[in-house]
C-alpha cells in the first residue's frame, strides 16, 4: 500500500492556550492524540503548563485520494498523569477532510476545544496546521512502516487504545453519565480500561509501551509516535491490501447536491419529451476520392444539417421538442458536396450536392429512455437510393426528457440550436479575499536637491494600487511614521503585483516605488497570527535605481467574508479561508418551471413583438442560467439545480432576462440584455422538506412607472437532515469571527463591497458565453446606495409601520385612561392591583400570554414565500419626475431647469428632517440642563422636589407608590384636568440650545 500512496497529509500541532487545570495543581501536563482514516499518532507531553507549545508534525498516508474530503481528522487533548493512574481528557476537535488543504495554502486556525459529554469541564482552544503533499511516496517512521508490512502479512500489531478519563476528578459527571446511558449500551472506546498485552506479543515491548518515560527532563516527556492502531478487522485488511477505503462515507445531502441519480434530479419539474436523435458517421459503397460529407435530418418543417466533414465522424446529438414536432417521421439522409466537373473545365468551380440515400423512421415506434439507463447504442441503417446503394449510415434515435445526459450538448430546437449564448451554463464567482497593507514608515529617502531646497520638512503619502483600486494614505512629515491600514479586495487568480508608491506633497513627484508579489503572501485567518513585516526598497527609475525602502506588512485576511451583494439580501457569509469552512446545515433545490403572460420585449422583422427569455439564479458563489427559449411568450425551460446551504438566513435572488447577446450589429457587438423581472425567497422563511410550487408576478421599474411584465413558476424546498444544526445556526453569529474582532467602519466596508461587485462583474463577463454586465449588476443590487426619492419615502412608511405598533399601544392606554370602555378600565384596575401584591408572577404572565398570542397566529402565518412587494416599494405612488430622478446616473445628465426643480424638493424634505433632529435634541437638551443649573430656579425646585421625594419613599413603601401611581393614572375623567399636567409643564419650561443656533 505505501508504494502506490502519492499524497500525505501532514498534520502540525503548533501550540494550545487556556487549558482547564487537571492535575489538582492548578495547572495540566497536556499531549495530543491525532487519529485519521484508522492511523494515530502521538505529540510530545509539555508538563505542568495551560499554554503548552509542541511545534510538531505529524504524518499521516491517505489511503484513498478520492474519499479524503468525507474522511474525519480527530484531535484529543489529554493530560498526562503518573504512573498507575490514567490520563484526563482536556477536549477534542474534529477536523472534516474537506478543509485541507495543499501545501503553501496552509495557515495556522486556532479551533476551540470540544467537550466529549455533556458534563465534561473543558476550556480552551488549540492552533493546528493541516495540508498535504502531493508526490511519490516519502519516508514515512519506521514504525508505521513495520505495521503496514505487519497488516497486509495478516499479523496483529500492538494494541494502545486511548486514555480514558479520571473517574476520581469528573466522579459526578461520570455518574451521571452511566445512569443515562443503557445498560445495554457498551461503552466507548475511549471510556474502556487498558487491556492487557495479546499473548502473542513481546512482553518486553508491551511493558516499555506500559512504562512511562520518567527519565526524561520534567519540562517535557518525548513519547515516540507510534502509529497505534486497534485490531484489525477484515474491512481494514482488505483496505491495506487494495489501497483504497472499502466505504464511502457521503451523507444524503452531499449526494443529492452531486446530482448523481439523474432521476431524482428532475423531481421538481415536468418532465419534457423530447426526440433525440445521434447521428455517428457514414459509410459509403465506393471507394470514390474523399469529398465532404453531411448529414441532413427532417421532421415536417423541422430540417437541420451537421458539420461537414471529410473522412471524419459527425457524432452530433439533436434534441427536437417532441411537443413542437408537425409530423409523425423522421427522414436523416446523406449528402456529398463535389466540385461541379463541366464548370472545372470551363475554369469556374462550384460545389454540386449529391444524395447518397435516405432512412425514414416512424416516431410511433421510437424506444423510450429514462435515465438511470444506459445510453442507447447507434446501429447500422442502409439508406434507400436508386443512384447510389449500398451506403449506410450510423444513427442512433430515442425519446427521452431533459435528465438525459446528451441534453446538455445536443442541438436544441427551441434554444436555437448550438448558438453558445443561449445554453444553459453554471457560473462561479471568483474567490474573494482582503488583502490588507499596513504602512509602517520609510528610511533613507533620496528625495532630489529640488524637493530639499523649496521644502525643509516635505510632506509625503503612499500611494497603493491592486489592479484598479487605488488607495492612499495620510499626509506626514519626512520622517514621522504612519501605522495605517490599507485594505484591498483580491481575487483569485490574484493581481501580480501590489504596487507601493511614495510620493512628495510639495512637487507632486514620486520618490519611488515597490512592488509586492500578491500570490505569495502570508494568508491570515484570525487575529492571533503574528505577521512578520518586511522592507523593499524603493526603486525611482531608470537614473535612480535606489530611492530609499519602506516598512510595510502585508497579508491575506481569510477571516473576513468579503461581501459582494447587498448586506439585506445576501446568501452566503462564508470566510474565504478554507480552513474555517463548515459542513452544509441543509441542501436548496430549485425547479424553475416555466414563465407566462410575457409581454414582447423587442420587435421581430420589425412586423411582430416578441421574447427571448431566459433565467439566471443566484445563491453563494454559485450562478445558474438557463437555456433561451426563443420567440415564446410562455417558455418552459423544467431545469433543476442544487445548492448547499451553510445559513438558513440567506435569500435566492432569480432573475429574468430578454437575451439580446445573441445578436450582433453591424459592427460585430451584442446587444444589452433586457431585464423582464426579479424575485427573492428568504430561505428562513420555508419550512424544512417541503415542495413549494408558486407563481411569482415579474414586475420591472422603467422610466416611465412600474410595468407588470409577466409570471414566472418555480418550485422550491430547503432540505435539512439535522434540526440540530439548523438550531445552532439561529445562535451563531451572521458574519465570521474577524468581523467583530478587527471590525470594518462602515464607509470603508461599503467602498469595499462596491469593489467586491465590479470584481465579480468584471469576472463573470469575461466567461464564455459571458453573462452580462447589466445582468451581475441588476442581480446585484449595485444601485442601493443611489439616492431615490422613492426609496426614500418606502422606507418612511417603514418605520411608520413599525412604530404604529407603539402608537397603537399608546391608543390603548389613553382609552384605558379617560374610561373610553369602564368595564376594561376595572380590569385594567383589578390587573395593576395583582402584579403589585404578587410581582412574582409578573414575568411568568407576560411570557404566557405572548405564548398564546403566537400560539393562535400560527395557524394565519404566510403559508406563501413572500415576493418583492411593489405597494412596499411605493413605486405606484411616485411621480415619472421622481422616476427620471432615480433613473440619472452620475453625473447628472438633465438640463438645469430640472437640477434646479429637484433642488428645490431636496431642500423642502431636508428642511422637515432637519426641523425634527432639532425637536429631537431639544428634549435631551433640558433633561441635560436640569442637571447643569441653567435654570437656577427650575434645578432648584428640582433638588427641593428630590429631598421630599427621598423622604416620602423612605416612609412610602414601593408597593404602595405603584399602586397609587397606577390607579392615579387611570382615574376618573371626573378627578382629571383638560390642561397638561405640572411635571409636563415643568420640563417643556426647561432651556434648551436651540436660542443659541444662527
Amino acid at each position: 500500500m505505501a508504494e502506490n500512496c502519492t499524497r500525505k497529509l501532514i498534520v502540525e500541532i503548533c501550540n494550545a492556550k487556556n487549558l482547564m487545570p487537571k492535575d489538582g495543581q492548578g495547572t495540566a501536563s497536556a499531549y495530543a492524540i491525532v487519529d485519521f482514516d484508522g492511523q494515530r499518532r502521538r505529540t510530545k507531553t509539555k508538563f505542568r503548563d495551560l499554554n503548552p507549545v509542541w511545534d510538531e508534525k505529524l504524518e499521516f498516508l491517505v489511503h484513498d485520494i478520492e474519499s479524503m474530503a468525507t474522511e474525519i481528522l480527530e484531535i484529543n487533548l489529554y493530560n498526562d498523569k503518573k504512573t498507575g493512574k490514567r490520563s484526563t481528557f482536556l477536549g477534542k476537535v474534529k477536523l472534516a477532510g474537506s478543509v485541507f488543504v495543499k501545501a503553501g495554502d496552509e495557515s495556522l486556525v486556532y479551533y476551540p476545544l470540544e467537550k466529549r459529554s455533556v458534563f465534561s469541564q473543558i476550556k480552551g482552544e488549540i492552533g493546528v496546521k493541516v495540508f498535504y503533499v502531493d508526490g511519490e511516496t516519502p519516508p514515512v517512521a519506521a514504525e508505521a512502516a513495520a505495521e503496514e508490512k505487519a497488516e497486509a502479512a495478516g499479523e496483529k500489531p500492538l494494541e494502545n487504545p486511548k486514555p480514558e478519563e479520571d473517574k476520581k476528578e469528573e466522579k459526578v459527571g461520570e455518574k451521571k453519565e452511566e445512569e443515562e446511558k443503557p445498560k445495554e449500551e457498551s461503552p466507548k472506546e475511549e471510556d474502556k480500561p487498558n487491556p492487557p498485552p495479546a499473548e502473542n506479543s513481546n512482553p518486553q515491548d508491551a511493558a516499555a509501551a506500559a512504562t512511562p518515560a520518567t527519565t526524561a527532563p520534567s519540562a517535557e516527556v518525548e513519547n515516540p509516535p507510534l502509529a497505534h492502531k486497534e485490531e484489525p478487522t477484515k474491512a481494514a485488511k482488505d483496505k491495506a491490501e487494495t489501497g483504497k477505503s472499502t466505504e464511502l462515507v457521503i451523507n444524503e445531502l452531499e449526494l443529492r447536491s452531486l446530482s448523481g441519480d439523474r432521476s431524482h434530479a428532475y423531481d421538481l419539474v415536468d418532465r419534457m419529451p423530447f426526440l433525440y436523435v445521434r447521428v455517428v458517421k457514414a459509410k459509403r459503397a465506393n471507394k470514390e476520392p474523399a469529398c465532404p460529407a453531411y448529414g441532413k435530418l427532417v421532421i415536417g418543417t423541422h430540417s437541420i444539417k451537421t458539420k461537414s466533414q471529410i473522412d471524419k465522424d459527425w457524432d452530433q446529438v439533436f434534441a427536437f421538442d417532441k411537443d413542437g414536432l408537425n409530423s409523425s417521421s423522421l427522414e436523416v439522409s446523406v449528402w456529398t458536396e463535389e466540385e461541379n466537373k463541366e464548370e472545372e473545365k470551363e475554369g469556374a468551380t462550384s460545389l454540386v450536392e449529391n444524395c447518397l440515400g435516405t432512412v425514414s423512421f416512424d416516431l410511433q415506434e421510437v424506444p423510450k429512455r429514462v435515465p438511470p439507463d444506459s445510453p442507447l447504442a447507434p446501429q447500422w441503417y442502409s439508406l434507400e437510393s436508386e443512384k447510389s446503394p449500398g451506403n449506410d449510415v450510423m444513427v442512433a434515435v430515442w425519446v427521452g426528457t431533459q435528465a438525459d445526459e446528451a441534453f446538455q450538448e445536443a442541438w436544441q430546437s427551441d434554444s436555437g440550436g448550438l448558438i453558445p449564448e443561449t445554453r444553459a451554463k453554471v457560473y462561479l464567482s471568483p474567490k474573494l479575499w482582503y488583502l490588507r497593507l499596513t504602512v509602517i514608515q520609510t528610511q533613507d529617502l533620496q528625495l532630489g536637491l529640488g524637493s530639499e531646497a523649496k521644502v525643509r520638512s516635505p510632506e509625503l503619502y503612499i500611494k497603493a494600487q491592486l489592479g484598479a483600486q487605488l488607495f492612499k494614505t495620510s499626509r506626514t512629515q519626512l520622517g514621522s511614521a504612519w501605522n495605517e491600514d490599507l485594505v484591498f479586495v483580491a481575487a483569485e487568480p490574484f493581481e501580480p503585483f501590489l504596487v507601493v508608491t511614495v510620493e512628495d506633497v510639495s512637487n507632486g513627484q514620486p520618490v519611488g516605488q515597490a512592488k509586492i508579489h500578491v500570490p505569495s503572501l502570508e494568508r491570515r485567518t484570525d487575529d492571533k497570527m503574528e505577521l512578520k513585516s518586511r522592507w523593499f526598497n524603493l526603486v525611482g527609475g531608470e537614473s535612480k535605481p535606489y530611492a530609499g525602502r519602506i516598512h510595510v506588512r502585508a497579508c491575506l485576511e481569510g477571516g473576513y467574508h468579503v461581501l459582494d451583494e447587498a448586506a439585506h439580501v445576501t446568501s452566503d457569509v462564508r470566510a474565504a479561508a478554507k480552513q474555517l469552512a463548515k459542513a452544509p446545515i441543509g441542501l436548496l433545490e430549485v425547479g424553475i418551471r416555466g414563465a407566462s403572460n410575457l409581454l414582447p420585449v423587442k420587435t421581430k422583422d420589425g412586423t411582430r413583438g416578441t421574447t427571448d427569455a431566459y433565467v439566471v439564479a443566484k445563491y453563494g458563489p454559485k450562478w445558474i442560467r438557463t437555456r433561451t427559449i426563443l420567440d415564446r411568450f410562455n417558455p418552459r425551460w423544467n431545469e433543476q439545480y442544487t445548492w448547499d446551504v451553510y445559513d438558513p438566513c440567506t435569500v435566492l435572488t432569480i432573475g429574468v432576462f430578454d437575451n439580446e447577446r445573441y445578436k450582433r450589429d453591424e459592427a460585430g457587438k451584442p446587444g444589452r440584455d433586457v431585464r423582464v423581472g426579479k424575485i427573492r425567497v428568504r430561505l428562513s422563511t420555508l419550512d424544512t422538506n417541503r415542495v413549494y410550487l408558486n407563481t411569482y408576478c415579474l414586475t420591472v421599474l422603467l422610466p416611465n412607472g412600474a410595468k407588470k411584465m409577466g409570471e414566472i413558476e418555480i418550485t422550491v424546498r430547503f432540505s435539512c437532515s439535522s434540526w440540530l444544526s439548523l438550531i445552532q445556526a439561529y445562535g451563531s453569529p451572521m458574519l465570521p469571527r474577524m468581523h467583530y474582532i478587527r471590525p470594518l467602519g462602515p464607509a470603508q466596508q461599503d467602498i469595499l463591497r462596491h469593489t467586491a461587485m465590479r470584481l465579480v462583474t468584471a469576472r463573470l463577463a469575461r466567461s464564455e458565453p459571458p453573462l452580462g454586465q447589466e445582468v451581475v449588476q441588476f442581480m446585484l443590487d449595485s444601485d442601493t446606495h443611489v439616492w431615490s426619492l422613492r426609496r426614500s419615502k418606502a422606507n418612511w412608511f417603514r418605520v411608520v409601520g413599525c412604530l404604529s405598533h407603539a402608537a397603537t399601544l399608546a391608543r390603548w392606554l389613553d382609552g384605558i385612561r379617560t374610561w373610553t370602555h369602564p368595564p376594561t378600565t376595572v380590569l385594567v384596575h383589578v390587573l395593576l392591583l395583582a402584579v403589585v401584591l404578587c410581582p412574582h408572577l409578573l414575568l411568568p404572565t407576560v411570557f404566557m400570554y405572548a405564548l398564546l398570542i403566537l400560539a393562535l397566529r400560527f395557524r394565519y402565518r404566510l403559508r406563501v414565500p413572500n415576493n418583492m412587494d411593489p405597494r412596499l416599494s411605493y413605486v405606484d405612488a411616485v411621480g415619472p419626475d421622481e422616476l427620471d430622478e432615480e433613473f440619472d446616473g452620475l453625473p447628472t445628465t438633465r438640463s438645469p431647469d430640472t437640477i434646479r426643480i429637484r433642488y428645490d424638493r431636496l431642500r423642502a424634505l431636508a428642511g422637515r428632517a432637519q426641523t425634527l433632529l432639532g425637536d429631537v435634541a431639544a428634549q435631551g437638551e433640558r433633561l441635560e440642563a436640569l442637571f447643569n443649573w441653567r435654570d437656577p430656579r427650575a434645578t432648584g425646585l428640582f433638588v427641593v422636589f428630590c429631598l421630599f421625594a427621598s423622604l416620602l419613599f423612605y416612609v412610602v413603601p414601593f408597593k404602595v407608590f405603584v399602586l397609587g401611581s397606577g390607579f392615579y393614572y387611570i382615574r376618573h375623567p371626573r378627578f382629571r384636568d383638560d390642561m397638561p399636567s405640572v411635571p409636563l409643564n415643568f420640563f417643556r419650561r426647561l432651556p434648551s440650545l436651540s436660542d443659541q443656533i444662527m
